[in-house]
């Protein structure tokens, strides 16, 4: 019996070059690695022979960086899960605080875009929805990249920020709730049976900021699966066909981890439990005034950075939250 040829399956082909780039990169973290450590011991047997204290300075800097470079590939260790390796699909939506907290959900778009490129991932928004006034009253996109939903289902939850609103005429402090649900982009068929009377499928002009972002045509596609009420949206497709398809897509993946969650008995799994967006919900604050500091309420992760986390550097949040979790899961495999 021949071998299977997967080169014949261009997309099995293309997931294994996909992999074995990643193995090749990972190869490559670690040779710079072993390079580091060589140089960090060099430099430190010169300063000690030559009694030379200007060198700890440039050790420290060198230790600064092995440390980065390390953790991130420990870090990648621990994206073992089903679907860590997949693009992710992410839906921000404004809640408690009105235009404030559109205004807020602008911000967290901003923030995942720009950790977004400074991974080398690219976006595109499916769905698009402008505030009254300001900001995004709601965006659905799509984050391409090695372990995206990997990285970002640790963003899952409802987040706070606390500052003085520029909308607050009186210059008083004002807290805004904005969600963010995040699913892993399942491409492959799913073997999910859905009854058409169960569901609502509605078409609507496509809308978004100056039409940089999707066409504007009567093209959009909302599906709401009566039974459960979850509602998918897509617009940004060539064609209400093409929509309708990924939309589709969107909605058997999202019933797919709904059905886990039962098999697992947990409402705390791939997905997470649905919670509503306001007071005693946050997985995470963010704090501009009276003083800044950005806490995630589960793992306890604090930076003083407000600015910089803003501007896309979550990984220390990201990061956290998958030791986290690996801890739990650890201790609960422990318990059984």
């Amino acid at each position: 019996m021949e071998a299977p040829d997967f080169w014949d399956d261009p997309q099995r082909s293309q997931e294994m070059m996909k992999e074995l780039k990643s193995l090749k990169d990972d190869r490559e973290i670690y040779d710079a690695l072993i390079s580091e450590k060589e140089d960090m011991e060099t430099l430190i047997e010169i300063g000690y022979e030559e009694n030379d204290p200007s060198v700890i300075e440039e050790i420290q800097e060198m230790m600064d960086t092995f440390k980065t470079n390390f953790e991130n590939i420990r870090i990648k260790t621990l994206l073992s899960g089903e679907y860590d390796s997949y693009n992710a699909i992410l839906k921000l939506n404004a809640g408690a605080g009105g235009t404030e907290a559109c205004d807020w959900a602008g911000m967290l778009y901003r923030m995942y875009t720009r950790w977004a490129e400074k991974k080398g991932f690219s976006i595109d928004v499916l769905d698009y929805l402008d505030g009254e006034e300001a900001g995004i009253k709601s965006v659905t996109f799509q984050v391409n990249g090695e372990n995206a939903y990997g990285y970002l289902k640790s963003e899952k939850g409802v987040h706070r920020l606390v500052r003085i609103s520029p909308f607050n005429a009186a210059g008083k402090r004002q807290t805004s709730f904005v969600s963010l649900d995040v699913m892993p982009d399942i491409e492959d068929d799913i073997d999910i049976e859905i009854k058409d009377e169960d569901l609502r499928i509605d078409t609507y002009r496509s809308s978004g900021a100056g039409g940089q972002h999707i066409n504007k045509t009567s093209s959009a596609i909302r599906i709401t699966h009566l039974p459960t009420g979850i509602v998918v949206q897509c617009q940004n497709e060539r064609s209400q066909h093409m929509n309708k398809d990924k939309a589709m897509q969107m909605l058997k993946a999202k019933l797919y981890l709904l059905e886990q969650q039962k098999q697992e008995e947990k409402l705390s799994g791939i997905r997470g439990e649905v919670t509503d967006i306001g007071w005693g919900n946050q997985i995470r604050s963010y704090v501009m005034q009276p003083y800044t500091m950005v806490k995630d309420h589960r793992t306890n992760e604090e930076r003083g950075t407000v600015d910089a986390v803003l501007d896309g550097d979550i990984d220390p949040f990201i990061n956290a939250y998958l030791k986290w979790t690996a801890l739990n899961k650890k201790s609960l495999n422990q318990q059984v």
